[in-house]
């Protein structure tokens, strides 16, 4: 006698013990989260044998705790074969109970953070609620922060109070050399922050920050690494559109190539901030400012062919873009954006000048000025707050720096 959970998940025993009543549902969210079906069957298939283990342990659904998964593993594993993955099954099965107040939440005993912990986390609160600084901002700073005062007072008591300006040479003659040039920056920066919070408080009376050193980091010190038109139409070309993943890539691309978007961007774009009959494509620049810019017809053509015939219809998420697998989620950020352009890069075997995505954004504004357009222009559609930043785009081309030059007093000689 077969047991049906779902229209394509059927069991050989019917549902049984403390948590029976929750796995047909359990089913139904597997589908709408977009797992295959040999997934959702293994897990339903778990979650029904872990149910039908608990009640012959006597176990309520209110006493399940991941202790009950381990014993369960055991137990099974004197008749059949464990794979590597049940009890991550298991344990996912739970999380959904948890979600739904069905299981309790399991109580972790709260952690007490060192001394260094808790003068970090203090400096982030400062950072996010006395000077109204954004989240990113902390989280670049602190791994810098921790790193100082471990480094300085270990796993004790932490007296600022102590801290003195051959500590803060130290730090960075020792740590600035093996960073990039950026991160060296940033690491001065967070440590001066830090150090300015520290007299504010009371701590220091003397100003330290004046003793962080100054790493050198001239203005336009480096060309854009800008991708070639004719990389990018070869890339284009080699994505295969006859595939979900392929629709998706191809206009995230575009949209790297002809808008000159940000990788964090394009994660971030929601279905709504698409204006069909304007044409018009509505984002957050980086700082979270609102920005509006024309949608060009093929990419608003690769957008809405991916949200015909790529985007899984049954997700809920508001993203324009999301996950290829389960759990079908919008894009995380522009660490997944980057992978994307990597793995098309690797997969079509084109060597660009980087694996990331912003020289797509240098691609379209070297473009723009070889075809007459001004940097305030070029500015104006990457989003640049300052002139200053778009004069670095004159370094790429000499054919467009030659007609800019000055006549040599002297004549030709």
């Amino acid at each position: 006698m077969k047991y049906i959970v779902s229209e394509d998940v059927v069991l050989s025993r019917p549902l049984d013990g403390p948590l029976a009543a929750h796995i047909v549902e359990f089913a139904k969210w597997l589908h709408d989260e977009g797992y295959a079906l040999g997934t959702r069957r293994r897990r339903v298939m778990l979650a029904s044998c872990f149910s039908r283990w608990l009640g012959q342990a006597s176990v309520d659904s209110c006493r399940v705790t991941s202790e009950h998964v381990a014993r369960y593993l055991r137990s099974r594993g004197r008749r059949v074969k464990i794979l590597p993955c049940d009890g991550a099954n298991i344990r996912q099965f739970i999380n959904f109970l948890r979600s739904r107040g069905v299981v309790p939440a399991q109580e972790v005993p709260p952690r007490k953070p060192s001394a260094v912990e808790q003068a970090v986390h203090e400096f982030e609160f400062h950072l996010l609620n006395e000077r109204a600084l954004a989240t990113t901002t902390a989280r670049n700073y602190s791994p810098f922060v921790r790193e100082f005062l471990t480094g300085r007072f270990g796993g004790g008591p932490v007296p600022l109070s102590r801290l003195c300006a051959g500590d803060v040479v130290g730090f960075v003659q020792r740590v600035a050399p093996r960073l990039h040039l950026k991160r060296a920056k940033l690491l001065t920066a967070a440590l001066r922050s830090f150090l300015h919070y520290v007299r504010y408080r009371g701590d220091i009376q003397h100003n330290l920050a004046a003793a962080v050193p100054t790493v050198a980091n001239w203005s336009m010190s480096a060309i854009p690494r800008a991708i070639p038109p004719d990389l990018v139409r070869r890339l284009l070309a080699s994505i295969n559109r006859h595939t979900a993943m392929g629709l998706r890539d191809y206009a995230i691309i575009l949209l790297l190539a002809r808008l000159g978007l940000r990788a964090g961007e394009i994660a971030g774009i929601d279905l709504e901030d698409i204006d069909w009959n304007a044409g018009l494509l509505h984002f957050r620049r980086k700082g979270g400012e609102r920005a509006i810019l024309p949608l060009p017809t093929d990419v608003g053509t690769a957008i809405a062919a991916y949200l015909r015939h790529g985007r899984p219809r049954n997700s809920n998420c508001r993203r324009v873009f999301l996950r290829s697998r389960a759990p079908i989620r919008g894009l995380k950020d522009c660490v997944a954006i980057s992978c994307i352009v990597q793995h098309n890069l690797k997969r079509a075997g084109i060597k660009a000048p980087t694996q990331g995505a912003h020289q797509f954004r240098h691609g379209l504004a070297t473009d723009m000025l070889r075809h007459g357009a001004s940097l305030g222009e070029i500015g104006e559609v990457l989003g640049h707050r300052s002139p200053e930043t778009t004069k670095i785009y004159t370094k790429v081309d000499l054919d467009v720096l030659r007609p800019l030059a000055l006549p040599w007093p002297g004549g030709v000689r």
